[in-house]
């Protein structure tokens, strides 16, 4: 990578990159290897996107060290130390017997670490550029450490329930879909998603994830049907929904 950023006998490329070029490259690159780990059987390739997470890592530390900030050593030992303080249970004499435990324990450390910095709430820290879902969960996750939650998955479930009757309410009050007369639609609808988000916490399952696999549950499908009508020398715009929808249930017929 130092030879890549080489001045003078460098890449062209990675010679002209800086911190704002790359983010996108880091976002594509993650992106790229959670799809490698829905398929871990596939070893080269997750080998390949772990490595490509690697360079993003790598290229930044050879920018700051060009630069006389930090080295890759430096990000390698910060997070070494990091795991040695917040695993107490581990590397030194604090019981924790249980997951739950030991997330009451990290949150607590990261509190005291971050007294330093302008961090005064427990929400604090949360990513502002995670996809929606997934900051929702982890706002969730935040404010449960503290105490801030239900006990069980009864609470956000009936929550749903009553956000949607509010967005019923909403819509139906609704005078066109002028977005001035959909404000409070939009709000409604994400204050069901939050507490859909809410109640797969609860449930131990990614709301991110979940909504990946619905996702391509429906492109399956869809696939299915517009090749359905291919097969009977149609096109979809040219049927009725009925038609449409006869092929879709054919489609996970066969699913």
């Amino acid at each position: 990578m130092a030879r890549l950023r080489d001045p003078v006998t460098g890449c062209p490329w990675d010679r002209v990159q800086t911190l704002e070029s790359l983010k996108p490259c880091v976002l594509e690159e993650t992106y790229e290897l959670l799809a490698a780990m829905d398929r871990p059987e596939d070893k080269a390739n997750y080998v390949e996107e772990l490595g490509d997470v690697l360079l993003q890592i790598m290229f930044q530390s050879v920018m700051a060290e060009a630069e006389g900030r930090f080295t890759f050593d430096d990000v390698a030992n910060a997070v070494a130390d990091k795991l040695v303080h917040r695993h107490p249970h581990v590397f030194g004499d604090v019981k924790a017997d249980d997951p739950a435990t030991v997330l009451r324990n990290w949150e607590q450390i990261k509190q005291l670490e971050h007294r330093k910095e302008s961090r005064h709430s427990a929400l604090d820290g949360v990513p502002a550029a995670l996809p929606g879902l997934l900051k929702a969960q982890r706002t969730q996750e935040k404010a449960a450490r503290v105490g801030f939650d239900w006990p069980d998955s009864a609470g956000p479930l009936a929550k749903i329930k009553e956000e949607l009757a509010e967005l019923e309410t909403e819509i139906a009050a609704r005078k066109s879909d002028d977005p001035a007369d959909s404000a409070a639609v939009k709000r409604e609808l994400g204050d069901l998603a939050f507490s859909v988000a809410n109640l797969a916490r609860h449930l131990k399952v990614d709301a991110e994830s979940a909504v990946e696999l619905s996702t391509a549950k429906f492109s399956r499908r869809f696939r299915a049907v517009e090749r359905g009508a291919k097969e009977s020398g149609r096109q979809l715009k040219d049927m009725t929904l009925e038609e449409m929808d006869s092929l879709w249930e054919r489609a996970k017929a066969q699913e």
